[in-house]
């Protein structure tokens, strides 16, 4: 994951293209990301203040700003993402309030997904060369969540992190690598703790 700083600035794409391809970028260099996640922001904002009173209008709202959008998904405001369009939510999801999506990976969660109150999904990661750091240097990594996955109150899921399908992340915890199906996790960094009993019927 080294940068080479001479081949990306060489680099002829935009910011918004590296970011997309999971290269190198500069965040702080492409006036197509700010425009993005300003428009995001102010649209989830105003998701929020329609939620009371119009709750059919802040659903439309929030299915014309995700990439995609299953049946029966359900909210909670308020929520903050960088990149709406980056962002594809499964059939029958809930999602709590005081959720937010970072940096400009593509986030993907299944169908019938819990996600608690004040959950963070993060995708970027910035380079470790502390002379580096400065000039505004990161990449993106994809999140994901598979079908039937509850993520507790105040999870961090890390970049590059996949969510197995049925897991259940313990509120608090912080994801630092790959979840499998059917388990329990809790702590930070967050340890399998048991397995799921298999359905009884």
């Amino acid at each position: 994951m080294d940068l080479d700083v001479a081949a990306a600035l060489e680099d002829a794409r935009t910011e918004y293209d590296k970011m997309v391809a999971g290269d190198w970028y500069r965040y702080r260099h492409g006036p197509e990301l700010a425009d993005l996640t300003t428009t995001t922001q102010r649209t989830c904002r105003r998701i929020t203040a329609l939620y009371d009173e119009d709750r059919a209008a802040a659903h439309a709202l929030f299915r014309e700003l995700l990439g995609t959008v299953g049946e029966g998904v359900d909210f909670r405001p308020p929520f903050y993402l960088d990149y709406g369009h980056r962002l594809h939510v499964g059939d029958r999801t809930f999602i709590n309030a005081d959720f937010l999506t970072l940096g400009g990976g593509e986030i993907r969660i299944g169908a019938d997904v819990l996600i608690g109150p004040s959950v963070r999904l993060y995708t970027p990661t910035h380079v470790l060369d502390p002379e580096l750091r400065p000039q505004g240097w990161e990449r993106v990594s994809p999140v994901t969540i598979e079908d039937g996955a509850w993520l507790g109150g105040s999870v961090v899921v890390c970049p590059g992190v996949t969510i197995g399908s049925r897991s259940v992340v313990g509120a608090g915890s912080v994801v630092t690598k790959d979840v499998p199906p059917d388990v329990v996790v809790a702590g930070n960094p967050a340890r399998v703790v048991r397995g799921l009993a298999p359905d009884a019927s």
